[in-house]
């Protein structure tokens, strides 16, 4: 059982066309065959708009406001676990928990894979005129990502893998199929 200020927060960083959202969307569906309860976020969507505040050229202002106001409703609703995902999560920690507040325990992963995986997967997604922008910021973040991502963040290749195994080795990661106590599914939200 969680104390009603302690949260706990799945980071699932890389690389654009690395799987972030598709392994994030199995995550989730583990959980809810495990009875476990939890949100789903999805960073991308945060600071979509056009243009940039003057104040905030980065956007990092207006993801954290509006992360903050997403999650307090989730937890007004009883909520404790998150799962987050966005290309540079893992170097955001300190942001994600200041918008959660409380308590919060948090997992790392950066989902990785080579750039002709990665351009593959894009070019499938990427059906509009942004297919080239995509694969030179994928790249990009890639090399920061590797260089920069702190060491308590865990690497999981996704390179010939399917999105179900990398997903396993995501939700073992966090833990919270088990409780400490009862070793079986967690079901309080």
């Amino acid at each position: 059982m969680h104390d009603a200020d302690h949260f706990s927060v799945l980071l699932i960083g890389g690389r654009s066309g690395v799987g972030k959202s598709t392994v994030a969307w199995e995550v989730s569906a583990r959980l809810r065959e495990a009875s476990v309860a939890h949100c789903f976020i999805e960073g991308d969507f945060l600071d979509q708009a056009h243009p940039a505040p003057p104040d905030d050229p980065s956007r990092t202002e207006m993801t954290r406001r509006n992360l903050a106001s997403l999650w307090a409703n989730y937890a007004a609703l009883g909520y404790r676990r998150l799962i987050y995902t966005n290309t540079v999560s893992v170097l955001e920690r300190d942001l994600v928990v200041g918008a959660m507040g409380g308590n919060v325990e948090v997992t790392g992963v950066l989902l990785t894979a080579a750039d002709d995986v990665a351009n593959r997967r894009l070019s499938v997604r990427e059906t509009g005129s942004q297919y080239e922008a995509h694969v030179a910021r994928s790249t990009a973040a890639a090399q920061h990502l590797e260089t920069t991502a702190p060491q308590w963040v865990v690497r999981v290749p996704t390179d010939g893998r399917t999105v179900a195994e990398v997903a396993s080795e995501v939700v073992a990661l966090t833990g919270w199929c088990l409780t400490p106590e009862a070793g079986r599914a967690d079901r309080q939200p």
